[in-house]
């Protein structure tokens, strides 16, 4: 299906542009929320009277997300939840979690302007992009830890779950006796043996 777009749509143009687009994206996507009107002479017409007043939409609207990204951008976000010793999460972090997370720190942004690959399962630090505008995006960094002391440590450049691996095998030691054939287990000494 060939559609025109009133606003830039990432991958696929500018304003304008008539482009074609697979029927399911355009029915379900672009045509409901407004970023494009199909492509037949009639909406040709339409869009050719109404484009100066299109764009000076955008341009408000671009300039406004230039304004918001100022507080946006460059935000660390702690995120303090449970997780496994591997540094697995129980559950996951979602965009409504950093929508939460951005509004208690005064920051504003919407579900739909953050951009996931997929949800966040593990700690560490994670970058994460925010489309305020199509043509205005932002990036924010998700501090995921067990604790904020280790929300610290992360911060600070330290990988804590290699860290408490490190620990842990650091903490065992097994007896080893050169002499003994391999699979020979070493005898015990005697605790009431004479040493002399």
């Amino acid at each position: 299906m060939d559609v025109i777009l009133l606003e830039r749509v990432e991958k696929l143009g500018a304003i304008g542009d008539v482009v074609s687009v697979k029927d399911g994206f355009a029915r379900n996507y672009l045509l409901p929320r407004k970023k494009a009107l199909r492509a037949n002479d009639a909406n040709k017409k339409v869009f050719e009277a109404n484009r100066a007043q299109i764009e000076a939409d955008n341009a408000k609207r671009r300039a406004d997300a230039e304004k918001d990204s100022k507080t946006v951008d460059g935000k660390t976000i702690i995120l303090i939840r449970q997780a496994s010793n591997t540094g697995q999460l129980y559950g996951s972090v979602s965009a409504r979690d950093l929508v939460e997370a951005l509004e208690s720190d005064g920051a504003k942004a919407t579900k739909s302007q953050i951009v996931l690959g997929k949800p966040i399962k593990a700690l560490g630090l994670h970058e994460v992009k925010i489309a305020l505008h199509p043509e205005v995006s932002v990036t924010v960094t998700v501090n995921v830890a067990r604790s904020p002391e280790e929300a610290e440590l992360q911060a600070q450049g330290v990988d804590v779950t290699a860290d408490l691996f490190e620990r842990e095998e650091a903490g065992f030691t097994e007896a080893y006796d050169p002499n003994l054939e391999p699979g020979e287990i070493a005898a015990e000494p005697a605790a009431d043996a004479d040493p002399a």
